[in-house]
């Protein structure tokens, strides 16, 4: 079995790194094994244009059986409580397009530059189709921006562009489309750590969602040793 985990940032999965060191042998720059089980990771950097490099430069020189990208998130959701870890089943590039002269926004797929059912988005959106397939986390539909929202009016027009949104990331939607492209089987894992709403650092967790998301993928990686 082998294993690609994914993250912007070394910050956001530290304590998975240092559970790899003291578990598992090194075999090599950031991979390591243990028994029929091998772990690559790749550290992308932050946003969509480095997870996008990231992707297609290691899957043209690894294998992989599975892919997990794992960081943390901010929840439209307030069903969602800080610190709670979700499976994302859905992205979408949710600031690809123009702004229109009265400030709203058209996306590359209502624009006609990109069929909203063009392989591999299906209505606009890119869908894990095994999703239900991981059940040990609850699933959260969401995007990925290149800015993050942090001013109410914008929030409120995102939301009503696209209601069924509950959380935001800077790198899902590259990652889904990188292995939907290559047909790899993959999963998102987020950790909130703050709410999307006018923007107040104060307000956010983000060591919580570093240790329950780091939590998640040390039960996730030993589950494959039953």
């Amino acid at each position: 079995m082998k294993l690609l985990i994914v993250s912007a940032t070394a910050f956001e999965i530290q304590p998975f790194l240092e559970h790899l060191k003291k578990r598992f042998v090194p075999n090599g720059h950031f991979t390591f094994q243990k028994g029929a089980v091998e772990i690559s990771v790749l550290i992308t950097g932050v946003g969509m244009p480095l997870m996008a490099y990231g992707m297609g430069k290691i899957l043209g020189s690894k294998e992989a059986n599975l892919a997990v990208n794992a960081g943390i998130a901010g929840a439209f959701n307030r069903k969602l409580r800080i610190g709670d870890v979700v499976q994302v089943a859905s992205e979408r590039f949710a600031d690809l397009g123009v702004q229109e002269a009265d400030n709203s926004f058209t996306d590359v797929h209502e624009l006609g530059l990109i069929d909203g059912d063009e392989a591999p988005f299906v209505n606009g959106r890119l869908v894990n189709e095994a999703a239900g397939q991981f059940g040990f986390l609850p699933s959260a539909n969401g995007i990925s921006v290149n800015r993050v929202h942090g001013y109410l009016p914008d929030i409120e027009a995102v939301r009503a562009k696209y209601p069924d949104v509950e959380v935001e990331s800077m790198e899902g939607a590259a990652f889904f489309y990188a292995c939907l492209m290559e047909g790899l089987p993959f999963v998102e894992i987020r950790a909130i750590s703050n709410y999307v709403e006018a923007r107040n650092r104060e307000n956010w967790n983000v060591p919580l969602a570093i240790e329950r998301l780091n939590g998640v993928l040390v039960e996730l990686v030993e589950s494959f040793f039953g």
